[in-house]
């Protein structure tokens, strides 16, 4: 939306309003921009959640777990996680073919993996991107 638009929105004038806007831009409370773009629209409509466990758990396995899965187009989150497994990651994907490629020529060619366990989403039910802010920040 445009700078008047917001402003009109949130009961400022546009000045004091494109202030803020760029305060919180440099403070990096917003870091980006973006389009959200409907996956199943682009071919994209299998999302996978893939549970990954290290055979080993330090800085450097670690390290080279993440450099690895940051490469992959097909992982569009990445969780370091406590419990079960050490990591989490959403996968989307054309087809549970592509699903089978990506885990063969990708995800388990990654050195350190012992165990992978994957779930296949259904349907979303809540789907959000705005931050639950309390205050009204």
């Amino acid at each position: 939306m445009t700078n008047q638009e917001l402003s009109e929105k949130v009961g400022l004038s546009p000045s004091p309003c494109l202030r803020r806007l760029k305060q919180l831009e440099s403070s990096g409370i917003i870091t980006r921009y973006v389009a959200l773009v409907n996956p199943d629209l682009v071919g994209l409509p299998v999302t996978a959640f893939v549970r990954i466990r290290l055979d080993q758990q330090d800085d450097r396995h670690l390290a080279e777990f993440e450099k690895a899965v940051t490469a992959f187009s097909e992982v569009m989150e990445c969780y370091l996680m406590t419990g079960d497994a050490d990591y989490q990651l959403r996968v989307l994907v054309s087809s549970l073919g592509a699903f089978e490629d990506f885990l063969r020529s990708k995800l388990t060619r990654i050195p350190g993996i012992s165990e992978v366990t994957t779930s296949f989403a259904l349907r979303p039910v809540v789907y959000k991107t705005s931050i639950p802010l309390q205050n009204g920040t």
